[in-house]
Parts: structure tokens; sequence; C-alpha cells
């Protein structure tokens, strides 16, 4: 225990600027994370359970109770997963879909281009494939038809002989679009997560945690984990009614956890409750390499470890959405369908090479959002929200140059593409604090926009240009107090100080123990106090390299992401021998063939410039 204690913050009081950092160098104070309540919590963690220190500080300061801890560090399915029947319009769901198989029904499946779309949509199709049925997937095309069903699309479904069509992570706004259906004689199940209006369309189940008369408590799903809680709800209702044996056997459920793992992580849900079973067992299927889909993409990108959240979310999600971005939007769905080894490796080549496209876009369009940006912060330093566009952007990427918009800016902020008739499609982020989500649904209800809706922290929006100057107002209108309130609370949360003699193979285990991280359970970020910064330079795509050395002569490897031409990038690289407080979190990075722990900066803070 004795490498660990050194690590560990020194102390438990109330929490101030940790180390002294009032003002780093992206603007944020520097807090403990583990406030002096959760701290008396992580001591009786450590007793009760017999885990090491850090561990119950870990735990403790993510709101981890004394008696959800075994639950928390072996997380299943069992013991997480509530009964299917508390979900709206679950069991109405599940026995249409179990009417449509024992029928043979010709069913459809309307999926979202992103990947919790590709995922859930494959999930289906896979699940119906087991029941001797091949469902139809439809993917709109993101340039031509945007998000979500529209009225030619389902009809064309209908008239090609579907029964039944699933939405697949989209449908719950899409009423008149859905109404399309039922005089054609085709029945619809929506399956989805996004926020929801009172009204919504008039089909067999609406089935989404996010509809305001659900009362599961089942919000934080993505699509995926909402579909794979279908797939259990109609397996037990063709048990019940003794379809199996005579007609084919039972699915193995859990085989298809390797795609809810994905989307889970790459919709950027929160990693809490029932998703932390799903990625944790879905990472032990994935690494059996069984969806042939999943083992051809992994190969294609290089991906030659045991893959865990991390891949997920920058490795193989990247390249599943590259196809909806800016090639065919049904790649993804087909490939993580298929069991054609040809055909996979195929498709997966294709992606790779799109997602090196999109790169190429995106490094191009952030350039041109950056300038603007920059003028308008320049203009208004207290802007609530940043939104900037262009008519020659890709429509597929603008969600992307969003995201890196707040990641440098701290506030949200909206791309949009306009087109030759002046129609805009937009894509929104938003930090902690800040419900974009709620904004747009409000823009929709002014009559602001032709359509709209999302989560709290990303939504989708379509405006005419006309209309833009009355969009900008209504958002910085409604988003004012809070992205003020947000950004004025903004700190950097530290779980402790250590050296890179302390960063062992065993202290990665320790820490992977309370994994997985992601939304909702962020990964235990570190300080090192007062370190030189050795040998910064620039590499890749805008990432800063460098080696971090303690007055002890230890030294720790340690790379800073698209921090180039930013202030922590600068920071870095001009430190001049001078230590630097450095914060961040640590991982083992295998990429390329390499094998070596190393910490990812977030910040840094000059000691000279700080309160004490």
């Amino acid at each position: 225990m004795g490498a660990v204690r050194k690590i560990i913050a020194a102390d438990d009081k109330a929490r101030g600027a940790y180390l002294g950092v009032t003002a780093s160098v992206r603007g944020f104070q520097w807090r403990e994370r583990l406030d002096p309540a959760a701290a008396k919590t992580a001591t009786a963690i450590s007793q009760r359970h017999g885990l090491p220190e850090l561990l119950g500080r870990v735990l403790a300061s993510r709101a981890v109770g004394l008696d959800e801890v075994p639950v928390v560090l072996d997380p299943t399915i069992k013991a997480l997963m509530p009964d299917p029947s508390c979900m709206r319009d679950m069991d109405k769901g599940a026995a249409r879909l179990a009417d449509a198989i024992m029928r043979k029904e010709p069913i459809a499946v309307f999926g979202d281009y992103d990947v919790d779309g590709a995922c859930s949509s494959a999930l289906i199709k896979r699940f119906l494939a087991a029941h001797g049925l091949d469902a139809r997937i439809y993917i709109p095309d993101r340039m031509l038809e945007g998000y979500g069903p529209n009225p030619q699309a389902i009809e064309t479904l209908a008239r090609e002989g579907a029964k039944l069509i699933v939405t697949a992570d989209c449908g719950t706004t899409s009423i008149a679009a859905l109404a399309v259906a039922a005089p054609l004689g085709t029945d619809v199940i929506v399956v989805d997560h996004h926020q929801a209006d009172e009204r919504l369309p008039d089909v067999a189940a609406v089935i989404n945690p996010n509809r305001q008369d659900d009362l599961s408590g089942l919000g934080y799903l993505c699509a995926a984990g909402v579909v794979f809680m279908l797939l259990v709800a109609t397996t037990r209702e063709l048990k019940r009614r003794g379809y199996y044996g005579s007609h084919c056997q039972a699915p193995d459920l859990l085989d298809l956890l390797d795609l809810v793992a994905l989307a889970t992580v790459c919709d950027v849900v929160p990693l809490q409750r029932l998703n932390r079973a799903y990625v944790t067992k879905g990472l032990q299927v994935m690494r059996m390499r069984r969806n042939t889909g999943l083992r051809a993409l992994s190969d294609a990108a290089g991906l030659t470890v045991a893959p865990t959240s991390y891949h997920l979310g920058f490795v193989l999600g990247p390249r599943i959405n590259a196809g909806g971005r800016i090639g065919d939007a049904g790649l993804g769905a087909r490939l993580l369908a298929t069991d054609d080894e040809m055909e996979a490796a195929r498709i997966a080549v294709l992606l790779d090479k799109l997602n090196r496209e999109r790169k190429a876009l995106e490094t191009r369009m952030l350039e041109e959002a950056v300038a603007h940006a920059d003028r308008l912060i320049e203009a208004t330093p207290d802007l609530p929200m940043l939104l900037v566009g262009s008519e020659d952007w890709h429509k597929g990427v603008v969600g992307l140059v969003a995201s890196r918009l707040v990641e440098r800016f701290r506030r949200p902020a909206c791309a949009i593409a306009w087109d030759a008739k002046d129609e805009g499609t937009g894509s929104l982020r938003s930090i902690e604090g800040v419900d974009i989500g709620a904004a747009v649904r409000a823009a929709v209800a002014a009559g602001i926009l032709r359509k709209g809706g999302g989560h709290t922290m990303a939504a989708g929006l379509t405006v005419a240009r006309p209309q833009f100057a009355a969009l900008e107002v209504f958002l910085h209108e409604q988003l004012v107090h809070s992205t003020g309130a947000a950004r004025l609370a903004a700190a950097l949360d530290i779980d402790g100080a250590l050296t890179p003699a302390a960063v062992t193979d065993d202290l990665l285990a320790l820490i992977e123990r309370a994994g997985p991280y992601g939304q909702g359970n962020p990964q235990p970020r570190f300080a090192l106090p007062a370190h030189r910064v050795k040998f910064a330079k620039v590499v890749g795509e805008a990432h800063v390299r460098c080696v971090l050395e303690a007055g002890d002569g230890s030294r720790l490897d340690a790379v800073a992401f698209r921090s180039a031409e930013q202030a922590l990038g600068e920071a870095l690289l001009s430190s001049g021998g001078l230590p630097l407080h450095v914060a961040g979190h640590l991982r083992r990075d295998t990429w390329g063939g390499r094998d070596r722990r190393e910490l990812v900066i977030e910040d840094v803070a000059d000691p000279r410039r700080q309160g004490g």
C-alpha cells in the first residue's frame, strides 16, 4: 500500500483550489473531487469490502454507496436489468413483435445513421434472423432525407410488403411520417430514447424511456440498450406462448451485447447502472470476436489488442459513423448485421477509407469554424452559444465541428451546413448543466425551426435562412442564464496527486476495477505537481507529445490531444523547462504495437501564478 498511499490527496478538507490552482491554462479552477462527506464513505468502503484506499476514494467520489460496491465492481445484466415491462408500451411492442415472428410477417427496420442507430438496427435484424426472418434495414440518406422517418420512405417500405416497421433510434417525433403506415396496412413499433413531446405518434407502441409518461427511470439508456430490453421481453413472450422447441431454439441474447456496448459508449450516455453491465459484459463478448463485421472492422483499423471503452469510442465508432457522415448511410448497419466474411471485409475497408476522408473534411471545416467563433467571442465575450455555418460545409461533419468548438471555447455550439435552397442542417453540442435538447424543442414549438430534437448534451435542427437571426436570438435568450452559471461553476475535479514512479501496472489495474469509464463515470484524474515538460513536440493531427519529469528523475510519457495552437499545447511547447502542474488521466497506450503507460493531459497550470 505504500506506493498507492503516495498518490492519494493529502487531506480531506473542504474542497478548495487543488494545489492552489484557481486559474489554469484552460481557465479552470482545480478542485478535489472527494468532498469531506464522501471521504468518510471512502474509508467505510475500503474497510468493509477490503479494498485499497485509492479504489475506495474513486468509488465514493462517484456517488457509489456502501452497499452498491459489489455490483459496481462486477456489474451483471442479471443484477442491474429491471423487468422490461417497467417501460411504457414495452409489453405492447413485445407482443406485436412476437406476433410478427409467429406469423412470419415481412418486417422492416428503419434506423438512424449513427453508431447507435446502426447497432440498434443490426440487433433487431440478428434477433429476427435467429427466428428465421430476413428483415429489411432502411437507413435514410443523411444528405437527401435527413434524420428520422419521412413519409416517402415509410410508404416505400409498406408498399414493398412490410407488415411491421420497427424504428431504431428515431421516430418519437415523427408523427406525420409514421401516420402514412396504417392506411397501407402496416403497423409501427417505435424504439427510441430521444427527448419527447407530450404528443406521440399513433402507432402500435412507442417504447422510449424519455417519453413524458414513462416512469421506468431508464432514460439514461441509448437506443440499443432499449432495443435489447425489447428483445428480452419478446423472447419472454414467445416462451410464454410455447413457441420455442418446435420452431427454433431461443437465441442467447447475451451474445448480442457487443453491439449494445458499442452503441452505449459511442452515444455518450451515462455509464451508470445497467449501462455499466452492458459495456462490461459487451466488451467480454467483443473480445471473443464472434461478430463478423466487428472482427473485420477491428482488423481494418489495425486493432490488435483486446478492445476497451477507448477503442469503442475512438477507433471503431468513428469508422462506423463515417458511412453515415460522408458515404453510404447504411454501411454501418449492414456491416454489423452480416455474417458474410467477404462482404464484411469489403465494407470494413471502405469505412476505414471514408474515415480518413472524414478527418480531412473535419480539419478544413474546423479551421473556418474556429476563425468565425473567434470573431464572435471577440465581439461578445460572454456569448452564451456559438452559432457558425457555411455553404461549403458537409452536413455529415457539422456535429464533429460543434464538438470541437465546445472543447475549445467551453460553451454550447451549433455548426450549420447551408444548402443551395437556403436550408440549414445544424448539429448542436453542449456543456454540463445546459440542456440543449430542450432549447431546440422550444424553438420548434415557437415556429422558428422546421424540425429539431435530441438530448440534453446533443441535438440537431433544420432551419430556413430567413429564420436564422431569430434562431440566434431565441437560443441566446434560452441559454444565457444556464450557460453563464455553468461556465462560472466550471472546475476540473482531481482524484489525487502522483509522481511517475507511482504509475505502475498494478495502479492501472486498480483503477480499471472501477470502470468502465465515460459519461457519468469519469476517468480518475490525477495531478502531477511541479513537473518539468521535456521533449515536447507536435505529432499527428495537432497533438502534443512530451515527457513529464519529477524532481526525483522519474519520467512518464504524456500526450495532449488536439492541443496544438491552443493554450494547452502552447503551454507545453513553451514551458522552457520550468515546472508546471499537470492534470490528466492515465491509460495504457497499445496503438501501433506499442505498450506503454502514459498520461493523457487535460490541463496545466503555472505554479507561480496560483493562489497557493
